[in-house]
């Protein structure tokens, strides 16, 4: 099919389904309320709820002590110390990190004082 083709079959859907819209039938209904889901789901999943999600500042530090559980104290490469903690990936596949590890962590761009561990590299 060439380009108009699709072209005039669009129209032509579009047409036919403005059509069944206009009838008021339960059609009608159904296709509203799954638009107002719709428009629910994109208020929750607006952009600026993703870009906060993805504004987490990356860094590379040395690990500096080992605390209780899954805490850490770790040093980063421009001499801040923070309170970091191993993300659900790491602790899902056991990747043991020990003192003397060199890691990547995630601030928060709430509270640089804490991080999360997100990659140990290889000695």
């Amino acid at each position: 099919m060439s380009k108009q083709d699709h072209i005039k079959a669009a129209s032509k859907r579009e047409q036919s389904s403005s059509l069944e819209l206009s009838s008021g039938s339960s059609l009608d209904r159904k296709v509203k309320a799954a638009s107002k889901r719709e428009q629910k789901k994109a208020r929750f999943h607006s952009a600026e709820h993703e870009q906060a999600r993805d504004k987490a500042i990356k860094a590379k530090g040395t690990v500096v002590e080992n605390l209780s559980r899954d805490n850490f104290r770790v040093e980063l490469d421009n001499g801040i110390t923070i309170l970091a903690s191993l993300c659900g990936k790491i602790r899902q596949h056991h990747v043991r990190v020990m003192v003397g590890d060199s890691v990547e962590v995630e601030l928060s761009p709430y509270d640089l004082t804490r991080g999360r561990i997100s990659f140990r590299y290889d000695i």
